[in-house]
């Protein structure tokens, strides 16, 4: 697809989240022709206006005519819901049309839209995202895919959009798998950025201070760069939600539980997360695990 075929896609975005808004906007802005869908219709009939794009009723109109139909959605279920039946995004597609889902959702529900894709003669892509809120509105999202190398070539220029990097991984289901790998190790982070930042609390420790010169050696991280002040100043409305992160920890451990891996720190902090939503937090990010060390004293 060279520059002008790219200024010209006729694209459809399914999911207008916190995620799938400004990712849809992206698109438009880049000049590409978008049509979205958002199960609250006033939401998709309001982004519509202020991007100049248009709305779309069902999955299946939106994707009539689309070169890719990119998905966000919620979970497993979510996703079929776009994807199949009679207003499905796939009932409406043309044959060898693409589409790429940004949703973390569990590797059977993966390879199940997948065959179904194939069934109907288009490609599909799994496209799990990180990079969160900030990472969407900023145009700046890791994305790990998995499935067909030609309809991956495709659709790169697409995601490059609103991408810094963006890589097949292998066959489908890769990026979901690869996508587990990410939520296993952010979930390890950020409970011992949270031992940490209440241990300097518990010591009598300038916690800024200590970020200061910790965060310049091997203790340094993304979760410890961005969210450590709003951890001490205990804030926690900047980012990815305890609920949805347990959702993904599931997929973790069932994967798990199918592949053999042994991921005991992994249950443990989903258990903490447990905790969180137990003390009102499930609206809260992922940083409130240290909230979790505050209340046990």
């Amino acid at each position: 697809m060279d520059g002008k075929e790219k200024q010209m896609a006729k694209l459809a975005f399914l999911g207008l989240g916190v995620m799938g808004a400004p990712m849809a906007g992206h698109l438009q802005k880049a000049g590409h022709e978008v049509t979205v869908y958002n199960r609250t219709a006033s939401k998709a009939q309001d982004w519509a206006d202020t991007h100049s794009g248009s709305a779309a009723k069902t999955p299946r109109e939106a994707a009539q005519g689309a070169d890719f139909v990119m998905s966000c959605v919620g979970n497993d279920d979510d996703l079929r819901s776009v994807c199949v039946g009679d207003d499905g995004a796939f009932a409406g597609m043309s044959r060898g049309a693409v589409l790429v889902d940004h949703t973390t959702v569990s590797a059977a529900v993966t390879r199940e839209m997948s065959a179904a894709a194939e069934a109907a003669g288009v490609s599909f892509i799994d496209a799990p995202i990180s990079g969160g809120q900030a990472g969407a509105e900023n145009g700046q999202l890791s994305i790990m895919c998995g499935g067909d190398q030609a309809a991956f070539d495709r659709a790169l220029p697409v995601m490059e959009v609103y991408s810094k990097i963006c890589r097949r991984i292998g066959d489908s289901g890769a990026g979901q798998m690869t996508k587990m790998c990410n939520q296993i190790a952010i979930a390890g982070l950020v409970q011992g950025l949270s031992e940490a930042l209440h241990f300097a609390e518990k010591a009598g420790l300038d916690g800024r201070a200590v970020v200061e010169v910790i965060s310049q050696g091997a203790a340094g991280s993304w979760q410890m760069a961005n969210r450590y002040e709003t951890m001490l100043d205990d804030k926690f409305e900047h980012g990815f939600a305890v609920d949805w992160m347990r959702k993904d920890l599931g997929i973790c451990l069932e994967t798990a539980d199918e592949t053999g891996a042994s991921l005991p720190v992994t249950a443990l902090v989903d258990q903490f997360y447990k905790d969180v939503q137990k003390m009102g937090g499930a609206r809260w990010d992922t940083s409130s695990l240290i909230k979790r060390l505050r209340a046990a004293g």
